[in-house]
């Protein structure tokens, strides 16, 4: 890790990566948690979209009729949403777009130069440059009155959180090594319905309609499928072609005779 590699790749995705952290935590000022779950299902679409702009996948009619289902479900969720804020769903749909290009930047710019980081590394140099730029929205929006006092700050929750999500990174990493990432998206799958109904019941005010449900089912539709092709493309780039396998059956045994 060069310093010219840390200026122009770690920096510019630690930014994003600072972005997409101040936009998602704030959305939850403004909207519930259940409807921001929903709202997360189109990280795919940001993601392709991201990718397409960038020039690392190409604009496959299959995968866009996908991500068109995909968007359909967030609209008709938005639309059974009861408490619907504008500001709010901005913030939301602004830090999946970070989070989106930041992921386009990593394959971008460290895979490019040959360097392959697990997320634990990653973190290891992104976190403290994203540290830095979280500064920079919290000195712009800082009131001229404003006291430290008067910031509720409790030191447990921030330190559990900070464990969590520690401990979230890790078993990511863990399971990737073990399962695949196939696990990991049905995980998050689960991991969605299972807040949404949680946040029914811990928050009263937070209410889901049926437009709601049938919505964000027509998204997990799409994003299943979209996550079915992606695998299909992989294993399809790693397996050699059926015509090259008696080819190479032939060469081994001919060089052999040699």
């Amino acid at each position: 890790m060069t310093f010219q590699i840390y200026a122009t790749c770690v920096i510019p995705i630690s930014a994003f990566f600072a972005s997409s952290l101040w936009f998602g935590n704030t959305a939850y000022l403004h909207i519930s948690v259940a409807f921001i779950q929903m709202l997360k299902a189109l990280m795919p679409v940001a993601t392709f979209v991201m990718a397409v702009i960038c020039g690392t996948d190409k604009l496959r009619w299959d995968v866009f009729l996908n991500m068109l289902l995909v968007s359909v479900g967030v609209v008709i969720s938005s639309y059974g949403e009861i408490h619907f804020n504008v500001i709010g769903t901005v913030y939301q749909v602004t830090g999946i777009f970070a989070e989106a290009l930041r992921l386009v930047l990593t394959q971008v710019l460290l895979q490019k130069k040959g360097l392959t980081l697990n997320p634990i590394t990653s973190l290891y140099y992104i976190a403290p440059c994203s540290f830095l730029f979280l500064f920079v929205p919290w000195c712009l929006l800082e009131k001229p009155g404003m006291e430290v006092s008067q910031i509720q700050f409790n030191f447990w929750i921030f330190f559990s959180n900070a464990l969590c999500a520690l401990a979230l990174n890790f078993s990511i990493f863990l399971v990737i090594g073990r399962t695949g990432a196939v696990t990991i998206r049905v995980a998050g799958v689960l991991k969605d319905w299972i807040l949404i109904a949680l946040s029914t019941i811990i928050f009263p005010d937070s209410v889901i309609t049926g437009l709601n449900v049938i919505g964000y089912g027509i998204a997990l539709v799409g994003v299943v499928m979209y996550n079915y092709l992606k695998v299909k493309e992989v294993r399809a780039s790693n397996q050699l072609p059926a015509e090259s396998i008696p080819e190479r059956i032939a060469k081994n045994w001919k060089m052999g005779k040699k």
